[in-house]
C-alpha cells in the first residue's frame, strides 16, 4: 500500500532529511519561524498540554554564551548555524489547561496538581513536540541540527528558569554542500513490529 503523501514530500521530510552539520549564512526569518509553528502546533500531545517551549538564539551575545555550554565537537555548528533554538518543556504548563482543554478545565488540578506528574508529563509530550519541530523545520525546506551535547543545567540557569527543562538545541538554517554525514543504517519492519 503507498502512502497519501506525494513521494517528493516524504523524500523532504524523511528519507532524504537528515541531521545537518553545517550551514550557509542565508538568515531564518521570523516569518519562516512563525510559519513552522503555525504547522507543527497542530502535533497531538496528551491532553492538548502542549508544553514545548522554544527559545530563539539569535543575538551574538546570547550565541557566545550558549555555545559556552555546548560540548566540544557541537561548538563550531552552533557558533555558525543561522538561528539556534533551544527547546524545553515546560513544567507549569498545567496552568494553559483551561484554555487548552476548554471541555475539561478540571484536568489541571485532577491529573497535574503534583510537580513530579508534571514533569514526567511534560518531557513526554515536549518531546514529541521537539519531534514535530524537527519535521516543521523540513517542511520550510530547511535542515534542522538537533543535540543533545551540552551542559544541561548550564543552558538551564542561563536561558531558562527552574520551571523549564532544556531536552535538545536544535541549529537550523540552509544545509551547506558538506553538511551531512553518511546516512546511518535503519532497523526493518520486522526488527521493530511485533503483532500480537
Amino acid at each position: 500500500m503507498s502512502l497519501v503523501l506525494d513521494p517528493a514530500a516524504q523524500d523532504l521530510l524523511f528519507r532524504e532529511a537528515r541531521t545537518a552539520n553545517a550551514f550557509t549564512d542565508e538568515p531564518v526569518t521570523e516569518e519562516q519561524v512563525q510559519a513552522i509553528y503555525d504547522l507543527v502546533k497542530y502535533g497531538p500531545t496528551a491532553f492538548n498540554q502542549s508544553p514545548l517551549r522554544i527559545t530563539l538564539v539569535r543575538s551574538a551575545e546570547a550565541r557566545e554564551r550558549l555555545v559556552q555550554h555546548m560540548s566540544e565537537g557541537n561548538q563550531p555548528k552552533t557558533a555558525t548555524a543561522p538561528l539556534v533554538a533551544i527547546l524545553a518543556a515546560d513544567n507549569e504548563f498545567h496552568e494553559e489547561l483551561p484554555y487548552l482543554l476548554p471541555h475539561f478545565p478540571q484536568a489541571k488540578d485532577v491529573f497535574f496538581a503534583e510537580r513530579p506528574a508534571r514533569e514526567g508529563a511534560a518531557a513526554l509530550n515536549a518531546a514529541l513536540q521537539a519531534a514535530y519541530f524537527i519535521i516543521g523545520i523540513r517542511a520550510a525546506g530547511l535542515a534542522a541540527g538537533p543535540m543533545t551535547g551540552f551542559d544541561f543545567a548550564g543552558v538551564q540557569k542561563e536561558f531558562l528558569d527552574g520551571d523549564h527543562t532544556p531536552l535538545m538545541v536544535v541549529n537550523i538554517g540552509r544545509p551547506a554542500e558538506d553538511a551531512w554525514f553518511a546516512r546511518s543504517p535503519r532497523l526493518e519492519a520486522d526488527q521493530v513490529i511485533t503483532t500480537v
